[in-house]
């Protein structure tokens, strides 16, 4: 019944979408980018949910300050719960930091190497993937693979698939996007092949390693490797402009946490404190310091601002995926940005 569920959500998603987008996304930007700046980070917030988000969270983090906590809107709109600046949230790709962090520590370790190839890793994928011969683990980490991304199948939102194979296969037997190296081309593939690279050479699942080395020494205890591991009542609820379901209980594998410890991680990984000896200059070599995910009913924002020494994170729980949703959210956030900075300089 879920999976029938999620197919006809996506298949509304997808006819309701262009209609939506037509009528409301020049004006919606327009306005929010219009109006005069709010005073706080709070009305900023409600300003948002006045534009069409059900909740919003934000988490601010100054140097030499306590952290900021904020949240406007529902949690749970059906059952008038209020946005909870501590709930914990669908992160979507902002997990690749984690991963990629992952990757350089076995990499220091020399359990993995950048230089070994696809066909090193995964013998089996030759003649499935293009190219898959040429393709190193650092093109895979940087995008720069040209393995076609599993999101862009045409049956993908349509045909969700079932289990971690079916994904793959969205991805395999196709041509290259581009020849190895030659170009950048975002690719989730890349981060499930990864993802399955680092449990094959732990020889145990890779949410347990990033446990014990990341979250672990940063005592981050509101960071989980998916909805089965946290009470549900706890994670905020998701949802599709034009569609009343709640999508909290779809795409149960994704990584989770509150904005709280995205922010204590993100810090750590730009101050450098989240490495041991010699690691950070791996990374640095391979992956950013920021990054945002989107996931049906979940959109994210995580970055540091070297200027204000501040991290700041947004979490957004609706979603349209024509870009106007996310355009907006990009514009509250560096509208959110501002009056930090405005405050700190006065």
């Amino acid at each position: 019944m879920a999976k029938k569920k999620a197919k006809r959500i996506f298949q509304i998603v997808l006819l309701t979408s262009t209609a939506i987008s037509l009528f409301y996304v020049p004006w919606i930007l327009v306005w929010a980018w219009l109006l005069p700046l709010p005073n706080s980070v709070q009305e900023q917030l409600d300003e948002g949910i006045g534009h069409g988000f059900d909740g919003m969270i934000v988490y601010v983090d100054q140097a030499s300050k306590p952290p900021e906590f904020y949240a406007s809107g529902w949690h749970d709109r059906k059952n008038k719960i209020p946005a909870d600046p501590k709930a914990l949230f669908k992160i979507a790709s902002i997990t690749k930091l984690y991963i990629a962090v992952a990757t350089a520590k076995l990499v220091k370790e020399e359990r993995l190497s950048l230089d070994k190839t696809l066909a090193d890793y995964f013998p089996e994928l030759v003649g499935r993937i293009e190219n898959a011969e040429k393709i190193t683990l650092r093109m895979m980490v940087q995008h720069r693979s040209g393995i076609p991304n599993f999101v862009d199948h045409p049956n993908y939102w349509t045909n969700p698939p079932k289990s971690k194979q079916e994904t793959l296969d969205y991805a395999l037997d196709l041509p290259a996007d581009f020849e190895p190296g030659e170009d950048y081309g975002y690719s989730n593939t890349n981060y499930m092949l990864i993802e399955d690279l680092l449990d094959k050479v732990l020889g145990y699942s890779r949410h347990q390693y990033i446990k014990e080395e990341i979250l672990m020494p940063l005592q981050l205890k509101n960071t989980f490797a998916s909805l089965h591991d946290v009470d549900i009542d706890d994670v905020m609820s998701g949802y599709y402009v034009g569609v009343e379901d709640d999508l909290k209980t779809e795409f149960t594998g994704l990584m989770i946490a509150t904005a709280e410890d995205v922010g204590i991680f993100l810090r750590a990984l730009n101050d450098g404190s989240v490495f041991n000896e010699g690691e950070q200059e791996i990374y640095s070599s391979i992956y950013v310091y920021k990054h945002t995910g989107l996931l049906v009913g979940y959109q994210s924002i995580a970055e540091y601002h070297k200027e204000i020494d501040t991290v700041v994170i947004q979490f957004n729980n609706t979603t349209n995926f024509d870009g106007y949703d996310w355009n907006l959210a990009e514009i509250i956030y560096s509208r959110i940005v501002k009056i930090v900075r405005s405050k700190k300089s006065s």
